[in-house]
């Protein structure tokens, strides 16, 4: 690990419950990053920084003394790493160059300072497609997954979902029986997906991908469900909504969220028996049916610009 990631984890990771001394949020983590950058420094050096130092870079004595105490966690902190990793739990951070390209391009500083993994990491690398839908989904959701499943395996993508029951847990099983990938973005519970059976085969394989913003023994919170579902956008290189409620759940706010920053293009099931469906496709997601190409590039996606991020932001 070098030098960067291993102060990102210190001041970034919520392994260890510490009521005193809350670890940097994602924003926190930017907002100091940006001051290092400024200054030509690196996160390596904050061990290393005077009192002088500190308050040259405009860091008050507060945020100095809580950098401080994170950055006493190290040997605790190393522990528990290592018990996690002898369950197949690694962790990434946005110093290391493994750290999945597509989000920091298009997330850019609201990316997560660091992801816990279960997996081959390169699968993060590959062209996937997203599928998101209901938990609840019927007969009829499931042939519609697992035809276009069938359909974007057989141009080459793969499949990323929020690893959820419904349409992301068929999206995902279809994609590994036609033989492609599944990269799974979790909102909780690395810990009991990994001692999943399937999911333990598919890793072992090469197959699957599984990563997390939060904890891997955190419990499921609407908030870090609605983070998770900008990550499954950002690594697609389209997603299709399957079965979306209207004004309400996470897989109607996701939707509406990618569309309004075209994050990627968008393709939804033109059901009509489903209210969200038809008001997502009317507010700009390409309807499809079951006889769809996989043409992606039906709707044209915003010119992105490169986000120019230090390997440490």
């Amino acid at each position: 690990m070098n030098p960067n990631s291993e102060i990102i984890i210190m001041l970034c990771c919520h392994l260890l419950p510490d009521t005193e001394c809350k670890p940097f949020t994602p924003s926190e983590w930017s907002k100091l990053a940006d001051t290092l950058m400024q200054a030509k420094l690196e996160p390596k050096v904050l061990p290393d920084l005077s009192d002088s130092e500190f308050l040259d870079l405009k860091i008050g004595k507060e945020e100095m003394q809580r950098i401080r105490q994170l950055l006493r966690r190290g040997a605790n902190l190393a522990f528990e790493l290592e018990k996690y990793s002898s369950m197949g739990i690694y962790v990434v951070t946005r110093a290391d160059t493994a750290y999945p390209k597509m989000l920091k391009h298009r997330l850019g500083r609201s990316c997560p300072p660091l992801f816990y993994y279960a997996g081959d990491l390169s699968l993060s690398g590959i062209g996937t497609i997203g599928f998101v839908g209901s938990r609840g989904a019927d007969e009829n959701d499931r042939r519609f997954t697992e035809k276009i499943t069938y359909t974007v395996n057989k141009l080459g993508y793969s499949v990323v979902s929020g690893g959820a029951k419904g349409i992301d847990t068929i999206a995902g099983e279809a994609s590994l029986k036609n033989g492609c990938a599944y990269v799974a973005y979790l909102a909780d519970s690395m810990v009991k997906r990994i001692r999943n059976n399937s999911t333990i085969k598919a890793v072992q394989n090469g197959k699957a991908l599984l990563m997390s913003a939060v904890s891997p023994d955190t419990g499921f919170t609407t908030a870090t469900a609605m983070m998770r579902n900008r990550y499954i956008y950002a690594q697609s290189q389209a997603a299709v909504v399957v079965h979306s409620d209207y004004k309400k759940g996470g897989t109607w706010a996701g939707a509406v969220d990618c569309l309004k920053h075209e994050i990627c293009p968008e393709f939804c099931w033109d059901n009509k028996d489903y209210r969200g469906n038809r008001e997502l496709i009317g507010l700009g997601a390409v309807p499809i049916t079951e006889d769809w190409n996989g043409d992606i590039t039906a709707l044209p996606n915003k010119k992105e610009e490169p986000v120019q991020l230090s390997l440490f932001d």
